[in-house]
């Protein structure tokens, strides 16, 4: 959803400071690099140790920075399968590094486990969400439904976090926690059944059959 909504618009905020980066000399896997390094640095550095308000702070930077990477490659020109296959490896790292980081922080002395174990969900089956995607797409077949893609995971937990950071109770990251997890274990559901449907779905007339007719 937010994909759709926020895609044109996005691209205008983004395009001034990939002008700027492009001018300096960077390179947009550079670009995807440190974006990803500044997400996990953040939220390992900060998340653990309770600094949930500036760890969020650092890892939106970061996020903005990595998101760049995809308009300086359609401004230069350099849009390809590899920028495409190292962009989306690298973001799974650093959802690993944000979803871990929490499970750090909850199972630790100051926090509980039942949080801790939503934020382990959440890390899973995040991370099955992209395979059942990356796996169709393997086969010649697409998933592209679900009710959590990453942008609506990654909005949801950074502002909630956020919140907890300036004062908010900690059992509202614990419910969207739990939430996300749920809603992510449905999008695995829904993109399996859009697999099995296109999967077992009859095939059409072949050539022969069509000459014979």
């Amino acid at each position: 959803m937010l994909n759709r909504l926020l895609r044109e618009t996005w691209t205008k905020v983004m395009t001034p400071i990939a002008k700027l980066f492009l001018r300096l000399g960077l390179s947009p896997d550079v670009v995807t690099v440190i974006g990803t390094l500044g997400v996990c640095a953040g939220a390992l550095g900060f998340y653990p140790r309770g600094q949930f308000l500036v760890g969020t702070l650092v890892i939106v930077l970061f996020i903005f920075a990595d998101n760049v990477d995809g308009v300086m490659a359609r401004m230069s020109g350099r849009s390809g399968p590899w920028g495409a296959y190292l962009d989306s490896t690298l973001d799974r790292v650093g959802d690993a590094a944000i979803f871990g980081a929490l499970v750090l922080y909850f199972a630790g002395p100051h926090g509980d486990l039942l949080t801790a174990g939503f934020a382990l969900a959440c890390l899973i089956f995040g991370f099955v969400v992209s395979y059942a995607k990356a796996r169709a797409e393997g086969l010649g077949m697409t998933a592209n439904v679900g009710i959590a893609e990453r942008a609506d995971r990654l909005l949801a937990v950074l502002l909630t976090t956020f919140l907890v950071g300036v004062g908010l109770p900690v059992v509202v990251l614990t419910v969207v926690l739990a939430l996300l997890a749920v809603a992510s274990l449905v999008t695995v559901v829904q993109r399996m059944l859009e697999v099995r449907r296109q999967a077992l779905a009859p095939a059409g007339p072949s050539a022969t059959d069509l000459s014979a007719s």
